[in-house]
């Protein structure tokens, strides 16, 4: 074998080992992500530190204080967004501050985009205006989840722009006392109601277990709807206890039906499985919403069997 002859087998083996080691790094989720697509994606300079790419929006338009003292965004006023290498292209996951008025704007903005919606919940207390923090995920290739965040920070900006103050109220009209149709709305949900105060409650138990030990509705292992008003204009508020992958199919199925999520975080530590609680607030008629609610309990029980067949 001559030295050419060599020298081009010596090549080819060095080629196939680059190209194995490559796709081992792939695999591990080991490979370098171009900080500069994901800043012209998300329009927001990135920086790398040790293999993470990561951008940040500092919240200044607002100004917040906390137990009276002015807080600056440094000290946790901070919306940013990390990507890391994954054999799927990227794995993004965030937090984004959002004041009351910009969260529905901004998660429907997340779910546009394919993004996830991972928690909804406050870090501080007497905080003015309210401050509240939604973190979101995503996986796949990094330029699309960089302009996802872009189109969730533009949905806040774009409510801002249009209201430098932070709103007090969802807006339309308050519902009124007066009659509820408790039957209508069993018929809907497809569970008996209670009726207390003039308000019609929808309770749904759930098993697990928590430190080794069975527990379930009366333990707080529920979903429930309480209906106020009346039926032409009700306000419903109520929790979705959820396992991990139904989290997703029922909050983007709450927002379709124009139910707001107020809050998605979790009750207890221990319990098998893990179970996280959304808690939401709607207006309008008690048919519009109960068939809401409905389509959520649907779409959740679908997520439950898919997840027991795999």
């Amino acid at each position: 074998m001559n030295h050419r002859t060599k020298a081009l087998i010596l090549g080819s083996l060095a080629a196939v080992i680059a190209l194995g080691t490559r796709a081992f790094a792939l695999a591990q989720g080991e490979a370098q992500l171009d900080a500069q697509r994901i800043t012209n994606a998300s329009g927001t300079q990135a920086t790398t530190k040790d293999g993470v790419v990561r951008i940040e929006w500092p919240r200044k338009d607002v100004p917040v204080k906390v137990d009276g003292m002015p807080l600056k965004p440094f000290a946790g006023l901070g919306s940013w967004a990390a990507f890391t290498p994954a054999s799927h292209g990227a794995m993004m996951m965030g937090d984004t501050v959002v004041f009351q008025d910009e969260v529905t704007p901004a998660m429907n903005a997340a779910f546009e985009h394919g993004l996830e919606v991972t928690a909804l919940h406050n870090h501080f207390f007497y905080d003015e205006p309210k401050v509240f923090f939604m973190h979101i995920g995503g996986q796949g290739e990094p330029e699309k989840l960089a302009a996802g965040v872009k189109a969730v920070w533009d949905a806040i900006k774009k409510v801002r722009d249009g209201q430098p103050t932070p709103g007090k109220a969802f807006g339309g009209e308050t519902p009124r006392e007066g009659k509820l149709d408790a039957r209508a709305i069993e018929k809907i949900l497809g569970h008996k109601s209670q009726t207390k105060d003039g308000v019609v409650k929808v309770s749904i138990g759930r098993e697990g277990t928590m430190h080794k030990v069975k527990v379930g509705e009366a333990m707080g292992f529920n979903t429930w709807a309480a209906f106020s008003g009346s039926d032409g204009l009700a306000a419903v508020d109520g929790d979705f206890i959820m396992s991990a992958e139904e989290v997703q199919p029922v909050l983007r199925t709450l927002r379709k039906a124009g139910i707001h999520i107020v809050a998605l975080h979790n009750h207890m530590t221990g319990e098998q499985p893990a179970f996280f609680f959304l808690h939401f607030w709607g207006k309008g008629s008690t048919q519009e919403l109960a068939h809401g609610l409905k389509a959520a309990l649907d779409i959740q029980k679908g997520a439950t069997t898919r997840a027991r067949e795999h």
